[in-house]
C-alpha cells in the first residue's frame, strides 16, 4: 500500500524523488565552474570538473528510472544541462588554453562546435520522444555529447599526459573542435555500450576489468584517458565498419 505521501493532492514529496534533479543540477554546477577554472588558467581542474559533470550525467537518469520517477522537467533539465557541460563548458576551456592568439577563426571553431552539439540533442530528443530513429538498438547516430566532450578536449589531455609535447598549433586545435562537432551530428553510427550484454560467467572478468580501468584513472588520469579517446576513436571506426558490413548483408 502507497502511504500518504504518494497521494494525489498532497504537497509533500519524498526526498530521494528530488535525487535525480539534484544530481543534475550539480553537474550544471561543476559545468559553470569549470569555465570558471579554465579561464583562470587552472586547466586541469577544469578537465576534472567536465569529467566530473560526466559521471553525474550517466547517474541522474539511471537513478530516476531506478527509483521510478523520471519527469519531464527532469529530461529538459538534463539536456539543459548537457548542452552547457558538453556544448559549452569543453570548447570555451579550449578557447582560453589554445584559441586565444587567433581570436577570429578560434571563436568561429567555439560556434561551430557549441551548435553542433545544441543541434545533436535537438536530434536526439526528438527522436527519443518520436521513437523514429532508424538505426540498430546497438548504436548511437553521431556521437554522443559526453563523448564528444572528452574528444574535444584530446589536445589538452595529450599535453597533460606528455609534458615534453610541444603545444599543438592554434589552426590544428580549430581543425580538431570544427571535426568534433561534425561527428556529434554526422549520421555516423556509433556504439552504445549501455546496450551491451555480457556473458554471465564471464561478468567477473569484466567487473576486474572495470576496477582496474577505474585504478587506472584515480592513478594515472591523463594517460589513462589519453588511451581511452584513442580507443573510443578505434570504436568509431569498427562500428562504420560493422554498419557497412551489416548493410551489405541486408541488402
Amino acid at each position: 500500500m502507497p502511504d500518504g505521501s504518494d497521494k494525489p493532492g498532497k504537497s509533500d514529496v519524498r526526498l530521494i524523488y528530488l535525487l535525480p534533479n539534484l544530481l543534475t543540477i550539480s553537474a550544471i554546477c561543476a559545468g559553470l565552474t569549470a569555465i570558471r577554472f579554465g579561464y583562470e588558467n587552472d586547466y586541469e581542474m577544469a578537465v576534472h570538473l567536465v569529467l566530473a559533470a560526466c559521471v553525474l550525467d550517466g547517474l541522474d537518469g539511471r537513478l530516476a528510472r531506478l527509483i521510478k520517477r523520471p519527469t519531464a522537467v527532469g529530461a529538459e533539465l538534463d539536456s539543459l544541462a548537457d548542452f552547457l557541460n558538453f556544448g559549452v563548458a569543453p570548447v570555451l576551456i579550449l578557447h582560453n588554453w589554445a584559441l586565444q592568439d587567433m581570436p577570429n577563426v578560434g571563436w568561429i571553431a567555439v560556434l561551430i562546435y557549441a551548435i553542433c552539439c545544441v543541434l545533436r540533442l535537438a536530434r536526439f530528443n526528438v527522436s527519443s520522444r518520436l521513437a523514429t530513429e532508424q538505426t540498430s538498438s546497438d548504436f548511437f547516430v553521431g556521437v554522443p555529447s559526453p563523448a564528444g566532450a572528452v574528444l574535444v578536449l584530446f589536445p589538452m589531455v595529450l599535453s597533460f599526459a606528455v609534458s615534453d609535447l610541444p603545444l599543438l598549433p592554434p589552426t590544428l586545435v580549430a581543425l580538431h573542435t570544427c571535426l568534433i562537432g561534425l561527428l556529434m551530428i554526422s549520421r555516423i553510427p556509433t556504439y552504445s555500450f549501455k546496450r551491451m550484454t555480457i556473458d554471465r560467467a564471464k561478468a567477473k572478468y569484466y567487473l576486474l576489468g572495470a576496477v582496474s580501468l577505474a585504478a587506472a584513472l584515480l592513478t594515472f588520469l591523463w594517460v589513462t584517458l589519453t588511451l581511452l579517446s584513442a580507443a573510443y576513436v578505434l570504436c568509431l571506426i569498427w562500428a562504420y565498419r560493422s554498419s557497412q558490413k551489416s548493410a551489405k548483408a541486408e541488402g
